[in-house]
């Protein structure tokens, strides 16, 4: 009977350990690997936590822009494609989210209901690294295309 408990227990936390979400942790963005269309817009350094939501996440990243200065952008949204405010950032007012599989999520910003940007995040096999692959046009005109990599902390 004990070994049956010890065994029930040990697969229900592995079965645990494999349905956890990829996302969710502590990343730290590697800038050597990261390239920019515009290179104002690398930052010094950035740490994004990723917190599960039932169906969805909620993001922090907090940051060092190239001009030295901090920021904080934070939301959260469920992988349903709905809109989900986000206040932080001025050339966007809200963030639609989709998971297309279990290793990739595409979001969509917005700004007055108009689709702006267009991330495209994926994580390596071995769950070791975050690439942010997004596309789009700022408030301002200017197009904008970057490949943001992240290392799992």
């Amino acid at each position: 009977m004990r070994k049956a408990m010890f065994l029930l227990a040990v697969f229900g936390c592995v079965s645990l350990l494999w349905a956890a979400d990829p996302f969710v942790g502590t990343w730290k963005l590697n800038v050597a690997k990261s390239k920019v269309s515009d290179p104002s817009m690398m930052p010094k350094s950035e740490i994004l936590k990723a917190e599960d939501l039932d169906n969805g996440l909620k993001c922090v990243y907090d940051g060092i822009k190239a001009d030295g200065s901090a920021y904080q952008v934070a939301f959260s949204a469920q992988f349903d494609g709905k809109d989900y405010p986000l206040t932080a950032v001025p050339s966007v007012d809200a963030i639609a989210a989709r998971k297309i599989d279990a290793n990739t999520i595409l979001l969509v910003f917005k700004k007055a209901g108009k689709e702006v940007i267009w991330p495209h995040i994926s994580i390596s096999k071995d769950g070791k690294t975050l690439t942010d692959r997004a596309t789009g046009t700022l408030s301002t005109g200017q197009e904008i295309t970057a490949t943001w990599v992240y290392d799992k902390q």
